[in-house]
């Protein structure tokens, strides 16, 4: 046995493959059990650790982690085995060992590099966990946009690491070359660059939060998601509509969920010949009805708007506040029947040939549909 153990295969003995592949092994079996402990000591710094979704945090971080440990130690066991003889040759000038040195400091930078993308987007659902009132619709925004930033910078900095160890390439004259293609670069991607800086423009200017009800550029809908390129706009007619972020800055963008208060106006033209005194009960009454509901309706007011040759007008306007549409359609219904109930016992006629009934109001959204943290 000891014989078979010190045999000597591609210049290394079997007791050492052995001794690798063992430990690739336990470490691959345990990686789970390993990264879940090391996980759970970074859910230690976050006071709402608890409630995260064990489904969504085991997507996020634990996969990841529990991978970079096996290509690390992976790495690390192989690097211990001699380089057989028989494959020292060269490929376009690298020999088979540098290539294999530089394949592996690849993937374990690829593997961090991914590991670190979850990290951010791990950390950015526990703030957005925190987040999660109306009146924090400001770092809600605030850790989106960073959370993007953030995997765009570690993007370009895994990239530079990967040819900078990985293949050994300089990056300083990279660099160099790269800033005079980027300049004509950005020449040709002008768009794109006004787009980016438009983002910045959103998020500190904040005119708009993800979940407001826009319209803007002849669309209404309701903000999904702003990008660092485009804001996502989901449409009363459940399409998915992508503006750019300039487009939004630029433009006319009408905030219908900051809109203080609701408006409502009607208004009836009654017969000219009609008794003063029934048309002063109508506008008593109806005034009345509505300063009864004191905790649907902010403002009242109702008078005889116009007397001509077309009737006597008369004029009701109200404002409610924006939170609850529906309520606000239950009170114009119920006020329309009420006035055409009065209208009928009091005895009054609507003006003939000439009749206007109206009800005129703001554009109002239907209630969005419920938005995602994520």
């Amino acid at each position: 046995m000891m014989e078979f153990l010190d045999e000597m295969i591609l210049d290394n003995p079997v007791k050492n493959y052995l001794k690798v592949a063992a430990v690739i092994l336990i470490v691959f079996m345990l990686k789970r059990i390993i990264s879940l402990y090391l996980v759970s000591l970074l859910l230690k710094i976050f006071n709402n650790a608890g409630k995260i979704d064990s489904d969504r945090f085991k997507k996020l971080v634990v996969k990841p982690v529990g991978w970079v440990l096996v290509i690390v130690v992976s790495v690390i066991a192989f690097d211990k085995l001699y380089f057989p003889g028989v494959w020292h040759f060269r490929i376009y000038g690298y020999s088979t060992k540098e290539i294999l040195n530089a394949l592996g400091i690849c993937i374990m930078i690829i593997a961090l590099i991914r590991f670190l993308l979850r990290t951010v987007d791990f950390i950015a659902l526990i703030m957005k966990q925190a987040a999660t009132g109306k009146d924090d619709r400001s770092e809600y925004q605030m850790i989106s946009f960073f959370r993007d930033f953030l995997k765009v910078a570690i993007g370009i900095f895994g990239t530079l690491w990967l040819i900078r160890s990985g293949l050994g390439k300089p990056v300083g004259p990279l660099l160099t070359g790269l800033s005079i293609v980027g300049a004509a670069l950005a020449l040709a991607a002008k768009e794109s660059l006004e787009n980016l800086i438009a983002s910045f423009i959103i998020f500190f200017d904040k005119p708009f939060f993800v979940g407001d009800f826009l319209k803007v550029n002849n669309v209404s809908g309701t903000v999904e998601r702003i990008g660092l390129r485009s804001t996502r706009i989901r449409t009363t007619e459940k399409t998915l509509v992508t503006i750019p972020n300039k487009q939004m800055v630029d433009g006319i963008v009408d905030n219908v969920s900051m809109r203080t208060q609701l408006r409502a106006e009607i208004k009836i033209e009654l017969n000219i010949n009609t008794d003063p005194a029934k048309l002063d009960q109508l506008v008593n009454d109806t005034r009345k009805w509505l300063q009864d509901r004191k905790d649907d309706i902010l403002t009242v007011s109702v008078f005889l708007q116009d007397y001509s040759k077309n009737g006597v007008t008369l004029f009701t306007e109200y404002f409610t506040p924006p939170a609850n549409i529906t309520k606000f359609n239950e009170i114009r219904q119920k006020l329309i029947l009420y006035i055409r109930q009065r209208i009928e016992e009091i005895g009054l006629e609507l003006q003939t040939g000439a009749t206007d009934i109206r009800f005129v109001k703001d554009d109002l959204p239907q209630p969005p549909p419920p938005n995602p943290i994520i």
